[in-house]
Parts: C-alpha cells; sequence; structure tokens
C-alpha cells in the first residue's frame, strides 16, 4: 500500500504503534506497509528517541514548562478540546499524560474548566452514560462490519464503510464509499486484508450487500469471505446491538468528524476519514478499554491474505452436491434452496446424528440445514 503524501504522518505513527509490540513481526508489518526494513527500523529508532517529534519535522511544546501559569494550562486544556470537540475531562487526561505533557491535573478539575469557558453544557454531562460489553479476548478473532449512515456531499453521496476489531476497537477500515455494493466493499476489504491480515469472523447486518432478506441469507460477498477461511455470521434481525461496538463507533465518528461539517467531495471526506482514524486508533482515550488506546490493545493478524483463492476441500464422507442456476441443489429426489449467488458451486451435504437431519456446508461454514421430517418442507 504505497504512502501518500497527504497521510504520510498518520501511516508512520501507525506503522510504529503496532511495531513495538513484544510479539510483532517486523518483517511482516514493513512488507504490509510498504516499506524496507531499513526505513522501518530509522523510524522505530526516532521514534524510541523522540517520540512523535522524531516522525515529523513541525516544532513541539516541550516536555516541561517551569514557567508556565495556571492560564497557560488552561489554554493547552482547551486547545485539546476544540481540537477534539466530543472529548471530556478523562480523555483530555489521559491523552495529555500519554503525549508525556508534565503536570496533569485530575479530570474532575479538566471537567470543571471545560464547563467554565463553556465547552461543556449541563445537558450534554448527564447524557454521557459508561456501557459495558462483552468482547473477545483476542485482537482479530471478530471484526464488526457496517456502513454508516450515508450523507450529502456538495458531489454526491457518502457511504462510509466502517470495521472494527472487536477486542481492542481498533479501526481497521474507515473508508468513504460512493456507493454499497459488494464489488466496492471487496476492493476495500482486499486492501485491508493485505495491510492487517484475515480475522477468523466477521459480524454483519442482514441487509446488502454482506446479507440477502430473501431465499438465502448469503449473497457473493459472504461466500467470498467464507471462501477466504473467514466466518461469516449475522446481527439478529431487528437488534443493532449485535454490532454495538461499531454502532457505538458510528456515534463517535458523526460527532468528531462530521457534525457541523460539510465536505465537497469523496477525496476530501476520505482524507478526513483518514487523519481521525489515525487520532482514534493511536491517541483518542477509550472508557470501554480502561482509557487506553486501541493500538494498545491490537495486533496484526499472522494469517496473510491469499492473493489465490484456495480451492474448495470436502471431508471424507461427505455427499457433494453442485448448485444449479436457481441456487439449488439436487439430494434425495429433492430440491433444496440454498443460493443463487453460489451457482455451479459444490457444496457439501453431511448427515447428522438425528435421522433425517442433515447440514449443508460451504468450505467450513455451515449455509443451512436439511430435515426431511419438517412437514412444510418448502421445496
Amino acid at each position: 500500500m504505497p504512502w501518500k503524501e497527504h497521510n504520510l504522518m498518520s501511516l508512520k505513527k501507525e506503522f510504529i504503534m503496532l511495531a513495538i509490540k513484544t510479539d510483532s513481526n517486523f518483517q511482516l508489518l514493513c512488507h504490509r506497509f510498504n516499506i524496507s526494513r531499513k526505513t522501518g527500523y530509522k523510524w522505530l529508532k526516532r521514534f524510541k528517541i523522540s517520540g512523535d517529534y522524531g516522525l515529523s519535522d513541525l516544532s513541539r511544546r516541550p516536555h516541561h514548562s517551569p514557567r508556565q501559569s495556571p492560564s497557560w494550562l488552561e489554554q493547552d486544556i482547551l486547545s485539546v478540546r476544540d481540537k477534539h470537540t466530543a472529548w471530556g475531562g478523562r480523555k483530555i487526561r489521559t491523552y495529555l499524560i500519554r503525549k508525556h505533557y508534565g503536570y496533569v491535573p485530575a479530570a474532575s478539575t479538566i471537567t470543571r474548566i471545560l464547563k467554565r469557558d463553556d465547552r461543556i453544557s449541563h445537558e450534554s454531562s448527564i447524557k454521557h452514560t459508561a456501557w459495558h460489553r462483552f468482547e473477545r479476548q483476542h485482537p482479530n478473532e471478530l471484526w464488526q462490519m457496517d456502513f454508516k449512515g450515508h450523507f450529502a456531499m456538495t458531489k454526491g453521496r457518502c457511504h462510509p464503510l466502517t470495521v472494527l476489531d472487536d477486542h481492542s476497537r481498533y479501526c481497521v477500515c474507515l473508508e468513504a464509499c460512493c456507493n454499497e455494493t459488494g464489488n466496492t466493499v471487496k476492493q476495500h476489504l482486499i486492501n485491508v486484508f493485505r495491510q492487517y491480515g484475515l480475522p477468523e469472523q466477521i459480524n454483519v447486518d442482514n441487509g446488502p450487500p454482506w446479507g440477502a432478506e430473501r431465499q438465502s441469507q448469503y449473497t457473493k460477498l459472504s461466500f467470498w469471505l467464507i471462501r477466504l477461511d473467514i466466518q461469516v455470521s449475522y446481527s439478529r434481525p431487528h437488534h443493532p446491538q449485535t454490532n454495538g461496538k461499531d454502532e457505538r463507533f458510528h456515534r463517535t465518528l458523526k460527532a468528531e468528524v462530521l457534525q457541523g461539517r460539510h465536505f465537497h467531495n469523496i477525496l476530501e471526506t476520505q482524507k478526513a476519514f483518514e487523519y481521525w482514524r489515525t487520532i482514534y486508533n493511536i491517541e483518542r482515550p477509550h472508557e470501554a478499554i480502561n482509557m487506553s488506546v486501541p493500538s494498545d490493545y491490537y495486533r496484526p493478524s499472522p494469517r496473510e491474505y491469499p492473493e489465490v483463492l484456495p480451492p474448495v476441500e470436502f471431508a471424507p464422507g461427505d455427499l457433494i452436491r453442485k448448485v444449479n442456476t436457481e441456487g439449488r441443489i439436487s439430494f434425495q429426489s429433492h430440491q433444496f434452496k440454498i443460493s443463487k449467488a453460489l451457482k455451479g458451486a459444490y457444496v457439501a451435504v453431511r448427515p447428522t446424528k438425528v435421522d433425517g437431519l442433515y447440514n449443508v456446508y460451504y468450505c467450513r461454514q455451515q449455509i443451512r440445514t436439511i430435515n426431511f421430517k419438517e412437514q412444510n418442507e418448502n421445496y
């Protein structure tokens, strides 16, 4: 993935945050970021010596300012708030500590400063409540993927595609898309897989392009993911909280990037997305992970993206059936719906311990059940 000039600093920071992990594969990481090991070691050395200062030629404030008055301290706090208008006292305090700012007052003091200078209203304070959700134990066990509601630009509409790691809340994808088609999602996912590797599972909602509400739940996009040995799971209908972390991410994206702004086109929107994604991943403290940042918990997946799809393999004893042009298979003199997205492909029918009950698999994923004892089976 070439490093574009306008987001070079963001990619440097992301590379460093992933490279400093004790169990990181440095050579693989350099390959995925399309840089030489020499360049990677150069930036890593500069970062270890000077932190963020070593990655940029811009002047920075010194770590310690003995003569700084309380008014300057207050002004710095307000500056962080003005840059990140949705951050409260705890996030700002954690952010300043992580930047080795020096003396940082208590979160309650920062909150009082924000309220005193009309940065936080009373109504806004009582709106924020803590949410606790279950999470996977390791990075890349589960990614959550969805489109945020589209919005108007000067030229056309933007459909933000978001992919979030369940364990770390690390945003592996934030793309400004012109549409919500399967081909668009696939091309962006290929870039994500090349950089971060393959997850074990991806959870999506039931609508297109990854879900089909008629005939079969699966689409060409979801079958492509299954072919990559990624388990595809679907949220319960009318229960968006199943993808709750990504839904919460959408609220944050709206509050910190979209609210009160208007973008001219896709390129301008994507530039803003890339800038903010770096802040979200490596600078913005996250309350759900004990005020750490997502990059503290995230590791790229060791599972490489295969440029050529692997062949579909079947287990011994599988009953192999070909999906016809109508998306059906023939089994024991009956026709069963599978999916038109799989026409021409082969699936495996496996008997279960229950008489008359069979499971149908594509690759390693079960995609439907056949029950001959059901009286109202729709053939």
